[in-house]
């Protein structure tokens, strides 16, 4: 008989993760009494507190610091290196840029191997165009996570720094890291600025008329548009920079448990290249350039070949094709956003200047328009996890569905991980994160669903394994799509509406291609046996038969999200 457990845990499934600290070992998912603590005080909203109570006017310092964290790594149009720039000009001197490396963070948000060496390779690009300027790059290494904030005042006082600028990080353990620097800070007569600028419109901004956060897209990106639109100005300016002479430094090539073999090095280096340009020309080329067949897969996304259109670019058929999984009909920059390489801004700037328009295209009948949704959406989610810091503590929002029934099943979780499940499109796609660190969204969706509804699994478990594997896991938008996806979050699918991974694949991938691309045992399939192959033409093929039967499954998932805590 399968076992099955009442309370789950990610951890009990999946002991086997990365670790450099055996010692270390953060707790994943909070009981509903401890998310309710901190739900009731939020540390967004103590952190706002702490900022207001910082000190006014400390005595001129030998330098200005600017603390740029993994989601800030560019040095234009980034508001916290802005303010410490002018900061350094009025007081004549010297600004240093600190990156602090905290590898126990990484094990605590279950970063993946390409996204710390992404971030390295970003850090080493932001290097070289500061040291262009004469500003340094301060990278240090520190454990434990603990004491981070003791060891960046520390840092502060040894290079004799009074003010401290940073871009909030609105994940709970960031954000009470950021309260303790404030404590820390006000004792040594440091004061600290933290500002917003993860997204364009900030958390706290957009409310409800009744004055509450948001828990519904579409009403919250309707007053979204109009508030940027009432205040472009404000939200789409780009930050500029006058800097001073200072030193140079060095950024680590690796970070010890997080290191790629060379084969993975080159791989990433190829369809993920750094820096700030890299990103801008992706950008340029989605706006202005026909999608490829050619560009499916892990290919060089810079690659010579393009064809420019000014009616049939990518952004402009998004609306219509932003769904296909084999073609590259979609921008590919969520790492470069995540990571902060390019900010939201530009992107949407950009597009204004595509349209050569004076306001802000969102509307759902354009492919721009459904573009800057999807951009909208980073901003949701992140509104979320400021607003209501549970949903980054393991909890479901709805903890209506707390006690779901799972399954506690190793060997469906690993044959879902490695592309065994028999379904070709979630194969497909979970061998393309293994291949990438990526995958489109719509195939995200599909088989997050598979895992949560056909296989009944944890859908923590799932999240766990994307920030695990993505080079764009980022909590915010991972958890919003994970909750989202398994019908436990803010504005989710409806519990009862389940995928049909066959009908799903079969307008995702209409011509084939994505699935022979990453599932070669089916190469040779065309027509409908690609989305669903005959068990004969499988087994010759040595293809797995399907690890469940999706009618059987849904029935028993609409059971148990209908009944929580049942059978």
């Amino acid at each position: 008989m399968m076992k099955r457990a009442r309370s789950p845990s990610p951890l009990a499934m999946s002991k086997k993760g990365r670790t450099t600290d055996s010692l270390f070992a953060p707790i994943k998912i909070a009981t509903a009494e401890a998310a309710a603590t901190v739900q009731a005080d939020p540390p967004f909203l103590r952190l706002l507190d702490a900022l207001r109570n910082v000190v006014q006017k400390p005595p001129k310092g030998q330098s200005v610091i600017y603390w740029m964290r993994m989601g800030d790594l560019r040095i234009s149009d980034n508001k916290a290196l802005a303010l410490a720039s002018a900061q350094a000009v009025e007081d004549q001197i010297p600004l240093v840029v600190l990156h602090v490396l905290s590898p126990q963070d990484y094990i605590a948000h279950d970063r993946s191997k390409t996204r710390i060496d992404f971030v390295l390779r970003n850090l080493s690009r932001v290097k070289d165009e500061l040291a262009k300027l004469n500003i340094p790059l301060y990278t240090i290494t520190h454990t434990p996570r603990t004491t981070v904030p003791t060891r960046v005042i520390s840092v502060l006082q040894t290079l004799q720094a009074t003010r401290l600028f940073a871009n909030i990080e609105y994940e709970v353990d960031e954000l009470r890291r950021d309260i303790e620097v404030c404590s820390l800070a006000k004792n040594a007569g440091i004061r600290p600025t933290y500002v917003h600028d993860r997204g364009i419109i900030e958390p706290g901004v957009v409310k409800t008329k009744d004055g509450r956060t948001y828990t519904v897209y579409s009403p919250y990106q309707r007053n979204w548009i109009g508030i940027l639109n009432s205040n472009l100005s404000d939200y789409l300016n780009e930050e500029n920079h006058v800097f001073g002479p200072l030193f140079d430094a060095d950024v680590p090539v690796s970070v010890h448990g997080f290191e790629l073999d060379p084969e993975e090095t080159a791989n990433m280096t190829k369809i993920w290249p750094a820096g700030t340009s890299s990103a801008n020309e992706m950008l340029s080329r989605f706006l202005y350039t026909k999608a490829r067949a050619t560009q499916l897969g892990a290919v060089d996304p810079l690659a010579d070949g393009v064809e420019n259109s000014d009616k049939h670019s990518r952004v402009l058929l998004y609306d219509e094709a932003r769904d296909r999984g084999d073609k590259d009909t979609t921008s590919r920059l969520s790492p470069y956003l995540s990571a902060g390489v390019i900010s939201v801004r530009e992107c949407v700037r950009q597009t204004m200047k595509l349209l050569g328009i004076q306001k802000v295209e969102a509307g759902r009948s354009s492919g721009v328009g459904r573009w800057v949704q999807e951009l909208a959406w980073r901003d949701f989610y992140t509104n979320v996890l400021a607003y209501y810091p549970r949903v980054s503590m393991g909890r479901p929002f709805q903890e209506r569905f707390a006690d779901v029934k799972w399954e506690v099943n190793e060997e469906h979780l690993n044959a879902w991980k490695e592309g065994r499940t028999g379904i070709p499109i979630v194969d497909a796609t979970m061998r393309q994160i293994s291949t990438m660190g990526w995958t489109h969204n719509r195939m995200r969706m599909i088989v997050a669903m598979f895992l949560s509804k056909d296989l009944m699994l944890d859908w923590r478990l799932g999240e766990r394994y994307f920030m695990e594997k993505l080079i764009d896991g980022d909590l915010a938008s991972n958890n919003g799509g994970w909750q989202w996806s398994a019908s436990t979050g803010v504005d989710p699918v409806p519990y009862f509406r389940i995928f049909n991974p066959y009908t799903q694949s079969s307008k995702a991938d209409p011509t084939g291609d994505f699935i022979r691309t990453f599932v070669p045992e089916l190469k040779n399939l065309y027509g409908s046996d690609i989305h669903n192959p005959p068990t004969k033409v499988a087994d010759k093929l040595g293809y797995p038969r399907p690890i469940v039967n999706h009618a059987e499954a849904r029935v028993r998932a609409i059971r148990r999200y209908k009944t929580p805590g049942e059978e």
